[in-house]
């Protein structure tokens, strides 16, 4: 049995989805030489041959004896000279063993073996597609909410998103596109696994960049960044270009940069950092919009005091320590705030001991 334009399929497969005819051609050959031994358990030396226009055959080849004892190995020498009138004994030959209904098989087993790689092939395809962009944003279009989190379509593939990368209070509806981070691929035996994120830290600094053509550009360049998924972020920005403002430039004109930014983000605050190469200044910067007074730095350890007006307080700190907290996430610094009046009575006690002391000595 023939099986019917396969020299044809097999280009067109390679042609279209870039399977190799010689890898197709070995993979159907090994499955037809694996459905054989089975149909031939008598026999071990088995040959599958596969031509170019489909037709399977069966060939075996044994030792030619005088005394056969293994018959899956030998063959006795009389009856292999009727295969081959001149052989001798300990000699190989090689004869035709295909069964009558094998032409059938063999285009199950080539149709099945076809199927198989192809998807593997596109399994592969889109592995090394996804592999290309992690770290990038991807879009997809969330099918349900499920246990644990939602199911969302990538177009070739699906993937799940678990509530713990989800910005935290968000709430998605089906059908809806949404934005994701691409964090990792990972190969299993169903398929590429794509881990997503929304609430990972890099998930706002790719939003700047799809939103501020400056970043793209080099002008504008993203220094650090520290995050609170849901809550609030802050992003230190330097800027290359000395006519181009940091801040300002990533907010947009009638801020329509830094709200679609925001939008994509639900309630989460974004404060925009211009980063500075001085760390007593960066960290100023960074407890933005609180005013600073003075900061007083130990690069060794890295720590700062930071004094504000008492009425900056609060704004400084932020609600549950949020603003500090990511100030120094930000900075890199131990950050200990203290207040004007407090760093002015800490100054005077310091020196009515220094004075007592003087006096002391007198």
């Amino acid at each position: 049995m023939k099986i019917e334009r396969f020299k044809e399929m097999l280009i067109e497969i390679e042609k279209e989805r870039g399977i190799k005819e010689e890898v197709l051609m070995a993979a159907i050959k090994d499955s037809l030489l694996s459905a054989a031994k089975k149909r031939l358990k008598n026999i071990l030396n088995l040959e599958v041959r596969l031509s170019d226009d489909g037709i399977a055959s069966i060939f075996a080849k044994k030792i030619a004896k005088s005394e056969v004892v293994d018959e899956t190995l030998e063959i006795d020498i009389k009856e292999a000279k009727k295969l081959k009138k001149d052989i001798k004994e300990e000699e190989e030959v090689e004869y035709e063993v295909t069964p009558k209904d094998f032409g059938r098989l063999a285009a199950q087993t080539a149709k099945q073996v076809i199927i198989q790689r192809l998807r593997e092939a596109e399994k592969d395809k889109i592995f090394g597609e996804f592999t290309d962009r992690v770290g990038d944003l991807i879009t997809g279009t969330i099918q349900r909410k499920e246990h644990g989190g939602y199911l969302v379509n990538l177009g070739k593939v699906e993937t799940f998103l678990p509530h713990s990368e989800q910005i935290p209070g968000e709430l998605l509806r089906e059908r809806e596109h949404v934005k994701l981070l691409l964090v990792d691929v990972k190969k299993t035996s169903k398929g590429p696994l794509i881990v997503v994120s929304r609430s990972h830290p890099d998930f706002v600094k790719k939003l700047f960049e799809l939103e501020i053509p400056e970043i793209q550009e080099g002008i504008l360049e993203i220094k650090t960044l520290a995050r609170e998924a849901g809550r609030r972020t802050k992003v230190a920005v330097l800027s290359n270009d000395k006519n181009v403002g940091a801040v300002g430039t990533c907010v947009g004109p009638m801020g329509q940069r830094i709200q679609s930014i925001t939008r994509e983000l639900g309630s989460e605050r974004v404060d925009i950092i211009e980063w500075s190469d001085k760390p007593a200044k960066f960290i100023s910067n960074s407890l933005s919009p609180a005013k600073i007074s003075k900061v007083v730095l130990n690069t060794e350890g890295r720590t700062a005091r930071v004094i504000i007006p008492e009425k900056e307080l609060s704004l400084a700190i932020g609600k549950e320590g949020q603003n500090v907290r990511l100030a120094a996430k930000l900075t890199g610094y131990k950050i200990d705030i203290i207040s004007q009046e407090q760093a002015e009575k800490e100054e005077e006690n310091a020196s009515k001991e220094k004075t007592s002391e003087k006096n002391r000595g007198g």
